[in-house]
């Protein structure tokens, strides 16, 4: 069975840029595929492509329409059926990412105002433990490394993932 691993946070967190580096790290020992989601755009699963994350036929991008969380949360069927359509396409898939986007700050987001959107990392946490119980959450830093290597840890362990 495919392991399905969600990188989310607010707008201008690093969830694009975390991406990027797990599939940069991990696609030469594993199978893997992405899903991202936005409000209009596919802009995310563009800058994975153009970065090279992984063959572009291995992501895609989802436009939610609304606020991307809700592709997540309340209605994920969206979300589902790119990883089938991902899953028929690589039957062998190890891994599939499922980056969302941000919150509806996004439809007007400058990377300029990613200090001033005021995030919490301690509502955050609440949050996360509120909405996923017992099941694992990391936060990660990718400026200091801070929590990648639980996450690459997570995904090798946890997964159960066979070496490639």
């Amino acid at each position: 069975m495919t392991l399905r691993v969600g990188i989310g946070g607010p707008v201008g967190s690093g969830k694009t840029a975390l991406t990027l580096l797990l599939c940069r790290t991990l696609r030469e020992r594993y199978d893997i595929a992405v899903v991202t989601n936005g409000i209009y755009t596919e802009e995310d699963a563009q800058f994975l492509v153009r970065n090279q994350a992984l063959g572009p036929e291995r992501i895609i991008g989802v436009e939610t329409g609304g606020c991307p969380h809700t592709a997540i949360r309340e209605d994920a069927s969206i979300n589902l059926e790119a990883v089938a359509r991902l899953s028929r396409r690589f039957p062998a898939l190890d891994v599939i990412f499922i980056e969302t986007g941000g919150d509806n700050l996004a439809a007007t987001f400058s990377p300029e105002l990613a200090p001033l959107v005021g995030a919490s990392l301690e509502v955050m946490e609440r949050d996360a433990k509120k909405m996923h119980g017992e099941r694992p959450f990391v936060f990660t830093n990718l400026k200091t490394g801070l929590g990648l290597d639980a996450v690459i840890l997570f995904v090798e362990t946890q997964g159960m993932l066979r070496t490639g």
